[in-house]
């Protein structure tokens, strides 16, 4: 998923759920900056403090995406959940949506809302790995066999011709961004290319499983047809599941919520037609995520899809990029505490640990 679902689509189920709007902000801004939060440079502080704060997202064409481990550490956790189904164990690491195990990572959080500082952060963290499995299912966040798509099978359903133009040129120049790092880089590890090809994560389906109006099909290069993905019905599940475990969220922590919570069938239908947006600006123009995201905007301030003319607040991801740089060097290490910067990298470290060292190893998938 991108902005458009992980932080407007999350905002506006936290705040559906009842959730106040600055923390509804806070938890959203966590959804979408596990997906901004690409650079691993820690902090160090002048009194000899120091916060080391990891990755929990790469751009595809990082480097760092043929390390195994930091396959292990970051698309795992964070973008391609577990499912566990299958016999061998690549076929257990596939992502599968609304999984055991992701119900179970749910859970555990939820259980721990009222017992931390950064319960916010890490609720939205937990929207976002949660959201993720139903538009990443199918593939897995390791270099897998598993992964690979007949390039030349994909079938787009019920879009118009423009649409289709438009969606098969974005294919073209994914591919040829791929081609290109790997022929830059294919003297670094000969096998980057094949995970730049597809052996990674969604790769081989460019942005595709992220697109929410998109209904299509592909052959898998070892496991034949994928089936119809009906983008819009899964990422409606999706808004649902959120919606439900954001009123869970208020249930477990005191001081969160501030209004009554909008049941989901009453916004369904207003959901399903932002969903199904295929993104034009205008008649003849390409579709554009901030078009999407401009729907949100104005099935709130205008639909009063949330109650009375409310407005959508700014995302904070950039802002905590600043804050974070603020901090290198400043004196004393512990006025870094109260910073929502430093209570995400908390939750992400936490959720992190928590999914690699304890659920999987739970469910007999002992990734690291």
């Amino acid at each position: 998923m991108q902005k458009d679902m992980h932080y407007y689509g999350t905002y506006v189920m936290a705040r559906a759920a009842g959730i106040g709007q600055r923390k509804a902000q806070v938890i959203a801004s966590a959804a979408q900056f596990v997906d901004d939060n690409a650079a691993s440079k820690g902090i160090e502080f002048k009194d000899g403090g120091a916060l080391q704060s990891r990755a929990t997202a790469h751009h595809w064409y990082h480097l760092s995406n043929i390390d195994t481990d930091d396959q292990r550490y970051v698309w795992v956790p964070f973008h391609f959940l577990p499912g566990n189904e299958g016999e061998k164990f690549s076929e257990r690491l596939v992502c599968r949506k609304n999984s055991g195990i992701a119900q179970a990572m749910v859970a555990n959080h939820l259980d721990h809302a009222d017992k931390i500082d950064f319960s916010d952060e890490l609720i939205g963290i937990a929207a976002h790995v949660y959201a993720d499995t139903f538009s990443h299912y199918g593939f897995s966040g390791v270099s897998s066999r598993l992964n690979q798509i007949d390039n030349d099978s994909f079938k787009f359903h019920d879009i118009p011709e423009n649409t289709e133009k438009y969606i098969k040129k974005r294919q073209k120049k994914f591919k040829r961004n791929y081609s290109k790092e790997a022929g830059l880089l294919a003297n670094i590890k000969s096998w980057f290319a094949e995970t730049l090809s597809g052996a990674l994560g969604h790769g081989a389906a460019c942005t595709f499983p992220d697109r929410p109006y998109l209904k299509w099909e592909f052959e898998y290069d070892h496991a034949g047809c994928s089936g119809l993905r009906d983008n819009p019905k899964t990422f409606l599940e999706a808004c649902e599941a959120l919606h439900g475990m954001f009123v869970r969220y208020t249930e477990a922590k005191e001081g969160v919520k501030d209004s009554e919570v909008i049941p989901f069938d009453e916004i369904r239908s207003q959901i399903k037609s932002i969903i199904e947006f295929k993104g034009y600006e205008e008649e003849g123009s390409e579709p554009t995520e901030d078009a999407r995201i401009n729907r949100w905007k104005k099935a709130v301030a205008e639909d009063n899809i949330l109650g009375a003319h409310e407005v959508i607040p700014e995302y904070l991801g950039d802002e905590w990029l600043k804050e974070k740089s603020r901090l290198h060097g400043q004196k004393l290490s512990q006025s870094v505490k109260e910073k929502d910067v430093y209570q995400f990298y908390q939750a992400a470290s936490y959720h992190r640990h928590y999914i690699l060292r304890n659920l999987l190893p739970e469910n007999n998938l002992i990734v690291s």
